[in-house]
């Protein structure tokens, strides 16, 4: 059975009028990759270099990039930084990396960007908390992928992680969105197709060492994954909040997730930095 949380927003759009975050752009140069990598970082209307503030970082989906993903589709996303006090990052990810370091692709290594290089940077140019009660990471689609996968595997890094519409078991989808391209065919390498794909990684749970949300509309195309994905953290007894409601695989319905998101990161980072 398919369970449904229900989160009151406390007309949010209404309180986050007026807000006065600052966006920047900055530029990370990647040894793993030999280039310099662009994100957009958000800091909120009362940033001060004196008080270290939580990070969430949100990863773009498919085809998207760090211009055109999140900060670009949402209107006044930036907002959320004021509202919870907290520091946005939305790092390029490529257009089909699915954040991994490539086991077929040497020149595709966002695991090792993201989680040794841009983090270290963004601990050491702002005032960050630098620890993983400090830290959550989310996305949409590619980047729902991403943002679970890597927290995963990095749990020191991470406390909390989200998704919504992510592609948590990529084995259904062998032929679709250059995955073949990152991990190889799953005819030739069906070995990284099982061992890649975040829904077979929840042997690497820790007991509640990772505070998780996702959640997926109805009529998306990674419903069905979603769910399975859902019944088998209930069924490992893992702690997890999945949310499900009508809605497709587009903006409409990333913009109204984020929201519950947003709250639920807040949350945790309240309870942890007491």
């Amino acid at each position: 059975m398919k369970q449904r949380i229900v989160i009151t927003l406390f007309l949010l759009g209404t309180i986050m009028n007026g807000f006065a975050a600052k966006v920047d752009t900055i530029r990370v140069f990647s040894d793993a990759m030999k280039k310099n990598i662009s994100s957009v970082v958000v800091t909120p209307d009362r940033y001060t270099a004196s008080k270290p503030l939580p990070v969430v970082y949100i990863l773009h989906g498919f085809s998207d990039s760090y211009k055109n993903g999140w900060i670009g589709k949402i209107k006044n996303i930036q907002q959320y930084a004021d509202l919870y006090q907290m520091i946005l990052v939305m790092p390029d990810g490529g257009f089909s990396s699915w954040y991994y370091d490539s086991p077929v692709d040497s020149t595709i290594r966002y695991e090792s960007y993201i989680c040794k290089e841009l983090i270290p940077y963004v601990d050491k140019h702002y005032a960050t908390i630098k620890s993983r009660t400090g830290r959550a990471i989310t996305g949409n689609s590619m980047g729902g992928h991403g943002a679970l996968y890597l927290s995963f595997l990095h749990q020191d890094l991470f406390g909390a992680a989200g998704s919504t519409s992510g592609g948590v078991d990529i084995r259904p989808f062998p032929g679709n969105w250059d995955i073949s391209k990152r991990i190889g065919t799953i005819e030739e390498h069906p070995e990284n197709w099982e061992k890649l794909t975040v829904t077979n990684m929840t042997n690497l749970l820790k007991k509640d060492s990772l505070a998780i949300i996702f959640d997926c509309g109805s009529s998306d195309f990674f419903y069905k994954v979603n769910c399975e994905f859902h019944q088998k953290l209930l069924d490992l007894n893992i702690p997890h909040d999945f949310i499900s409601r009508p809605g497709a695989h587009n903006w409409e319905y990333w913009t109204n997730a984020l929201q519950y998101q947003m709250m639920y990161f807040h949350s945790f980072f309240k309870a942890k930095n007491k």
